[in-house]
């Protein structure tokens, strides 16, 4: 809906997306939101700064989204419900709602995007992530087959429940 609606600019998007990417650490995630990035109109050294955590030269209007965006990335999606009610106040909760929704495709993203990366690598000889093994690859690409139909499930139900879109931490 945010893409559809244009709430968030596409390169607003994108420096979230490499925001999330940043902290999570994502080789393949980092490679396609660059190459994206680019072509949305973003210069390769604002990328490289994203990329590096440094915002010194983002618009400060969309400062706030990205600091969010990491917090909620380095708190593995529990972000404290101060810096949440922070982004409601300062963009509304229908942008607050925009933005969540980027953290979260790419948060996805990176959950797929790092075990298949290191995947590819393993098969093709690169070096490795640390953080991961064969089995842990497998199963997550397993999961994109298994998981899907009770994510559905789940989003119905909290829907129908009127559930709290986050829950932040106190």
């Amino acid at each position: 809906r945010v893409r559809r609606t244009r709430l968030l600019s596409t390169e607003w998007m994108e420096r979230i997306m490499l925001a999330v990417t940043e902290v999570n650490r994502c080789a393949m995630c980092s490679y396609a939101h660059t190459k994206i990035a680019l072509e949305a109109g973003l210069k390769a050294d604002e990328i490289n700064a994203v990329l590096a955590g440094d915002f010194s030269g983002v618009n400060k209007a969309e400062l706030a989204s990205l600091l969010f965006a990491q917090h909620y990335a380095d708190t593995r999606g529990n972000p404290s419900a101060k810096a949440w009610q922070a982004i409601i106040h300062q963009y509304g909760t229908v942008t607050a709602l925009g933005i969540l929704g980027a953290i979260r495709m790419i948060t996805l993203g990176n959950t797929y995007g790092i075990p298949s990366g290191n995947l590819l690598a393993r098969l093709t000889g690169r070096p490795l992530d640390q953080r991961s093994n064969l089995g842990y690859e497998l199963a997550m690409l397993l999961s994109i087959v298994l998981l899907p139909p009770f994510a559905a499930l789940h989003a119905l139900a909290a829907g129908l429940l009127r559930l709290p879109v986050l829950r932040p931490v106190e």
